[in-house]
């Protein structure tokens, strides 16, 4: 809830889209657990669900995927391309994983700190 009421979000307004974001991540049975109650690979999502709680036109994205099991990777996958896809929003992500980089419209190759592809 917290990046929506810095926004100026009203609470209750607040409340639903974190919901929401966290049922998009397949958390929301886990909305009144603390954060130390939860494994890695939940505090991953959550931080994505934070992220696109605002529902932000651009996301950064490092590795959103690195911690998860190859089920909760694919969901996240299938999920910011749907986001792309559907909301219009622009995903910018750094990975190493081989199949959401196979799901971008464009991936570009660095390779020593250099430039070495682009498709």
């Amino acid at each position: 809830m917290m990046p929506l009421l810095i926004a100026g979000a009203d609470s209750t307004s607040a409340r639903r889209r974190a919901r929401e974001a966290l049922q998009a991540v397949g958390l929301a049975e886990r909305w009144l657990h603390r954060p130390a109650e939860l494994s890695g690979g939940e505090a991953q999502r959550v931080a994505v669900a934070r992220a696109l709680a605002p529902a932000p036109e651009l996301v950064l994205a490092d590795e959103p995927s690195g911690n998860l099991d190859q089920h909760s990777a694919g969901g996240l996958h299938d999920l910011l391309a749907n986001l792309a896809r559907e909301q219009g929003q622009t995903f910018v992500v750094v990975t190493h994983n081989d199949r959401l980089a196979a799901r971008a419209d464009r991936v570009m190759l660095l390779e020593a700190g250099r430039l070495r592809a682009s498709t």
